[in-house]
């Protein structure tokens, strides 16, 4: 199941360098969870076509993030964000029991807004 998790993350990454029929096939595959027979007649070509074509796209894919790393990059970047967002909530916490924290407690929620939105 952690293959197709991060297969289907890699396609929205690097889809675009598949083929058309890879795409179609690959996310069918891993994103709607069809077999190959139900893709061969949807993409009107044979079962093993199906099995190369997705063989094929994954190898792309695997390939391309290995070189680009940029899921890698994207994943480690969203556990940094999580890590900010919680130090600024914790910072938000500890300076509303002190006098006068209200820039404090200000600058820590425009912090943690825009890490929200960078994760978005």
């Amino acid at each position: 199941m952690a293959k197709n998790l991060e297969i289907s993350m890699l396609l929205d990454f690097y889809g675009e360098m598949l083929t058309e029929k890879q795409q179609e096939v690959v996310s069918l595959y891993h994103n709607e969870d069809l077999s190959l027979a139900e893709i061969a007649q949807i993409a009107q070509i044979t079962r093993q076509g199906v099995r190369d074509s997705i063989k094929r796209g994954e190898a792309t894919l695997l390939e391309m993030e290995e070189r680009l790393g940029l899921a890698r990059k994207f994943r480690e970047m969203e556990t940094e964000l999580t890590k900010i967002i919680a130090c600024a909530r914790e910072i938000v916490f500890e300076a509303e029991e002190m006098p006068r924290s209200r820039p404090i407690i200000e600058q820590a929620k425009e912090i943690e807004r825009i890490a929200d939105k960078l994760m978005d």
